[in-house]
């Protein structure tokens, strides 16, 4: 094929360009996010069942859901929470590669044959399935600027006109509006209830059954008499539509015309459809819209989506009302992505400095960069026929692959130059022979390269989504890479360079290696000279360095022994970990104050913690959520998000920052305040750390596991491997527990069913019907007004209307006691669970602390059984296939390698020196405290293949040498020493080209850091290594196999000569001996 592009340049440059048009054309096509989606498919689903306890949802709707959930196809785990608002939710997450479609229509259609299962109300309510993630994307926030709309009215307006259409976006799983929309409040009042002998009950039945809607049909109909000439429909106006005509619903009518109506015993007014939760944003009144992406979402093209519709619905908002976006964590997405195309283009600049500081003529430094452009744009164009996209680890791959697509090209290069130099022959001529030399050793080296990525394509997991894209990146570009080697570069070379002057020839020595005059017309410098001089040096010096180790070839081999088993013990004992821990210029803030803590104490302690965020000079925005919190729902517990300034314009981390407001926030008295991070997998978890699931699997009870969590956290809160443990889980509150004398109730003809009723339209909140309102329908709620519901004398001062008509005070058929009671329970895959959450302390990675916490999990109670969920989850699964990773990617170079040379042994001179390389990328991590996360995994096998690679290159050549003719050791010597300047050249390029990696900072920087380090410390060790005990190790291998060849010859031999003796008669020997 080289033979075929040297004659057809032209021919070469238009497939080069094909390729590269191609790659271009697509690129704008493909999707860009932060990460392949890493996020198993959620599907969540959400009921209320309202005034219920959490122990009453738990038993009567969330078990009942679970038990269809069983057996769903693809279904990982699940969790459940039920409170004491009655909200029932359900967390169900499927495995990767499950379509979520799929498991949504699979979870609505089980939801649907337990219908019938479940308490009236809640199926009055709805039940709601939906796709969703763990974290949310952005908030968009509607304010007053005049400071003449409440969040009422804001709320209201973002529910009749924003809402709907912001859930329509492309990409967008759920818009959640925490503050309450728009109902028609009817306030009782018990007390005139019982002065006009009504109930609760019948206050709700009047409403029911005077704002209903009428159908009253047609005037004149089909079929119609003979001679009808008119028809009409009849129309009558059942439904009520404002707070006065609901006023004049009639509850009680006499014969005298005399009435009791609604506005008698009730408050009716136009309010809110829930009081449970609201938000405000840098202190001020607001109506917010937490928006979480899909499971198929792309972040920054539902970003652009949700801006565009804003920009749209901006244009006709009310005089003094404006939207915001006061937290978006696309914008990390966006300023990373472009941190990470800045390192690229630093990288190809480094490479190309290198490549004209080892090649010194701007001619030679361009053969090699023209593959970059074509080898990019080829891989993008693979990624874009495979429906993947850009993301950090695309990137990375090409940030990696720039150093490496070079490599095959400089080969070529370097070996057309030493062709020219040393049989004196013409570029076109140099490069036929050139690439007879090295074809073979492309091959070799591109299928090495490529075996070892392959494995990755196959790894299971959530984790082998980013496997996947790195794999397919780097191997499109790899193969592009040597095919423009073999086609482009050729003709390049043969076209593109020209033969060295005469006394380079002479002296073997290219033009700036000529003497002073000589040099000083040619492209060579001073410097280039005084440099090549040194590498000659050193090149020369490195021939006699290796002939001296193969003439002590047995305690060399003793040093490899030391090597390898270190680098060995130096993995084993390196701390495992997930992904870093990224600054992504966000924060949240958790609150909670103890049990029966009202709404106002926890707004106060909320203005207490924006009152101190808003003094660091590195936040931007604040939004805080008093009532509801990833922890969960109630008067005591509220969320703040909190945005924070541009990389560039603070000069504070976001770690540190959370540690200097904790240290402030822990000062406020009346509640728990903690500033935490989100999690490093947007939609795995809602924060950083780990989260272990403690299961009762024994039937110890919510009491005994409970106390095995308390046994638990006493020993993790005082170990040094952790910063912080804590419980998600909202304590238990002060509750009344009454008492019926069921008996005495059926004595007095109350039944049980009316108690009930007469509770819950009083203490809860029930909802009618729906009443028409500015072209949207709106909740009709009941419930007792707010002086009526205090103490608990309201509670014993109830009535309720026995069978006779009569009303009977409660105080007569029940009792009440005071008592603690849970305001969430959690279930997990259907098993009552508690969380164990923590964060690993500075310096600890998370797999070490993970371990610990596993360590002293074994100490629990029997009965109590524990999981990791989440990122934590990940990480284990995938810790345990990386030993397999590792050995199927070897098992693949060593394939590769015996397909090649048609050999079993050959492949083991190349594999010995994986471990050199391991060793550098090891303890470059342990010398930055960095643990054996993805990123470490990913680089790791970019290692094993760089270390294969320049084996090859030693070992092909010695190979070739030894056949034809040259003693085993001479030949190993010759090869080392023509294959080092290529081998210092490729390596100095792939270093210069991770460099940018290695010394990141900004957006993005930990990721950058953990992959260019142990990437960095691998190739240094790889090279210099490599380059000292790859001919030892091919020297001992070959040494070995002939000695083995040369035993087994003999034993052969001396078995055919036994066999002839055996044959012989003894009568023929002895003549043959007087003879």
């Amino acid at each position: 094929m080289p033979s075929f592009f040297i004659d057809r340049p032209v021919f070469a440059w238009i497939v080069a360009l094909a390729i590269f048009v191609a790659g271009a054309l697509v690129t704008p096509f493909l999707p860009v996010a932060q990460y392949p989606r890493l996020t198993p498919p959620r599907i969540v689903i959400a009921a209320m069942y309202p005034g219920a306890s959490p122990e009453s949802v738990d038993n009567t709707v969330a078990s009942v859901i679970e038990e269809s959930l069983d057996g769903a196809e693809g279904l990982q785990y699940y969790e459940t929470t039920s409170d004491s608002l009655g909200e029932l939710e359900i967390a169900a997450t499927f495995s990767s590669g499950t379509n979520p479609d799929i498991a949504m229509v699979d979870v609505q259609n089980r939801m649907k044959q337990i219908e019938s299962r479940l308490p009236q109300q809640v199926v009055q309510q709805g039940i709601t399935v939906f796709k969703s993630t763990g974290t949310f994307l952005m908030l968009v926030a509607l304010t007053s600027t005049d400071g003449r709309r409440d969040s009422v009215e804001l709320s209201d307006y973002v529910n009749r006109y924003m809402l709907r259409d912001l859930k329509r976006a492309p990409g967008v799983g759920s818009a959640e509006l925490w503050d309450a929309g728009e109902a028609l409040r009817v306030w009782i009042d018990p007390m005139k209830l019982r002065e006009y002998n009504l109930a609760a009950a019948d206050v709700t039945q009047a409403i029911a059954a005077q704002n209903a809607t009428v159908t009253a049909g047609t005037l004149g109909d089909v079929p119609f008499v003979t001679g009808q000439q008119l028809t009409a429909s009849v129309t009558v106006r059942g439904q009520l539509i404002s707070p006065a005509e609901f006023g004049e619903i009639v509850l009680k009518a006499q014969m005298d015309g005399s009435a009791v109506r609604l506005k008698d015993v009730a408050r009716v007014e136009l309010g809110r459809d829930s009081y449970a939760s609201f938000s405000r944003l840098n202190g001020q009144p607001a109506a917010t819209v937490g928006i979480r992406l899909s499971p198929q979402g792309n972040a920054m093209e539902t970003s652009d989506a949700i801006r565009t519709k804003l920009a749209e619905l901006s244009r006709s908002l009310p005089p003094g009302v404006a939207v915001e976006i006061p937290f978006d964590s696309s914008k990390f997405v966006h300023v990373a992505l472009h941190e990470v195309a800045l390192t690229l283009f630093e990288a190809v600049l480094l490479v190309f400095l290198v490549m004209w500081l080892f090649l010194r003529d701007l001619r030679y430094a361009l053969v090699p960069t023209v593959v970059i452009p074509v080898a990019l744009t080829g891989a993008l164009l693979a990624l874009y026929v495979l429906g993947m996209s850009i993301n950090v680890f695309t990137m990375f791959a090409l940030v990696l692959a720039i150093g490496i697509l070079v490599d095959d090209a400089i080969v070529v290069v370097e070996n057309v130059d030493r062709v020219m130099r040393e049989e004196g022959l013409a570029p076109r001529a140099a490069t036929r022979r050139a690439m007879q030399q090295m074809g073979s050793a492309i091959v070799g080296i591109t299928a090495v390269l490529t075996a070892v990525f392959v494995p990755m394509a196959f790894f299971p997991g959530s984790v082998g989504g980013i496997y996947r894209q790195f794999t397919v990146a780097m191997i499109a570009s790899i193969l592009v890479s040597a095919f423009t080697a073999l086609s482009l570069t050729p003709a390049l070379c043969a076209n593109l360079l020209k033969a060295p002057p005469r006394d380079a020839l002479r002296h073997g020595l290219h033009g700036a290696h000529q003497s002073h005059d000589a040099h000083a017309s040619h492209a060579g410098s001073g410097r280039s000279f005084g440099f090549s001089a040194a590498f000659d040096w050193t090149s020369r010096g490195y021939r006699g360095l290796v002939a001296r180790v193969l003439r002590r070839a047995g305690p060399m081999f003793v040093v490899y022994l030391v090597l390898a088993g270190a680098c060995a013990v130096l993995y084993l004992h390196m701390p495992g970990g997930f992904l870093p821990q990224e600054d992504q210029a966000q924060l949240q803030v958790m609150v909670q104050l103890p049990a029966g803590a009202t709404q106002a104490r926890t707004l106060a302690v909320v203005e207490q913690a924006e009152t101190i965020l808003k003094r660091e000079s590195a936040v931007a925005n604040i939004t805080s959520v008093v009532g509801w919190s990833f922890e969960g729902s109630g008067q005591n517990v509220a969320m703040l998000f909190v945005d924070l300034k541009d990389w560039s314009l603070r000069d504070t981390d976001a770690g540190t920052l959370r540690d200097t407001l904790n240290r402030s926030l822990s000062k406020i008295m009346d509640g728990d305040v903690a500033a935490q991070m989100p999690p490093s997998v947007p939609g795995m978890g809602h924060s950083e750390g780990f989260v272990m699931r403690l299961e009762d699997r024994g039937g110890i009870g919510i009491a005994g596991l409970t106390a095995a969590r308390e046994q638990l956290f006493d020993k993790a809160r005082t170990n040094p491997a952790f910063a912080d443990v804590h419980s998600e889980a909202l304590p238990d509150a002060p509750r009344i527990v009454l008492d019926v004398d069921r008996a005495k109730a059926y004595a007095l003809g109350v039944s049980f069913d009316k108690i009930g009723d007469a509770l819950g339209n009083t203490f809860g909140s029930t909802y009618i019907d729906d009443f028409p309102s500015g072209g949207r329908m709106r909740r009709v709620m009941v419930a007792a007004d707010a002086p009526s519901r205090m103490t608990e004398d309201s509670l014993m001062n109830l009535s309720v209307r026995n069978a006779a008509g009569q009303m009977v005070p409660l105080t007569s058929v029940a009792s009440l006691h005071w008592t603690t009671g849970p305001t969430v329970l959690t279930r997990y895959n259907g098993s009552p669970s508690l969380d164990v959450s923590g964060r690993p302390a500075n310096g600890v990675s998370s797999g070490a602390a993970m371990a610990e916490m596993e360590r002293l999990a074994q100490a629990l109670p029997v009965g109590v059984g524990f999981d990791w969920t989440d990122t934590a989850l990940e990480e284990t699964r995938a810790a345990r296939l990386t030993p397999v990773l590792i050995g199927l990617s070897l098992l693949a170079v060593f394939m590769a390698l015996a397909a090649l040379y048609e050999s079993w042994t050959i492949p083991l001179a190349v594999l010995t020196i994986v471990p050199l390389g391991v060793i550098g990328a090891v303890i470059a991590m342990l010398l930055r405290d960095m643990p054996n996360d993805v990123y470490f995994k990913v680089g790791m096998i970019t290692v094993i293949g760089l270390s294969a690679k320049n084996a090859i290159l030693i070992v092909q050549f010695a190979r070739t040498l030894s056949a034809d003719g040259t003693p085993l050791a001479e030949a190993i010597v010759a090869a080392a020493s023509a294959r080092f300047r290529p081998i210092v050249m490729t390596s100095a390029a792939f270093l210069l080209g991770v460099v940018p990696l290695l010394v990141s900072s900004g957006a993005g920087a930990e990721s950058r850091r953990s992959i260019g380090t142990g990437v960095f410390g691998g190739a240094i060790t790889a090279t210099v290594l490599g380059l000292v005990f790859t001919p030892l190790a091919f020297y001992i291998v070959v040494s070995g196999q002939r000695f083995i060849q040369r035993r087994v010859k003999s034993m052969t031999r001396d078995k055919v000569t036994a066999n002839v003796e055996s044959e012989v008669p003894n009568g023929d020997v002895q003549g043959s001996q007087e003879g």
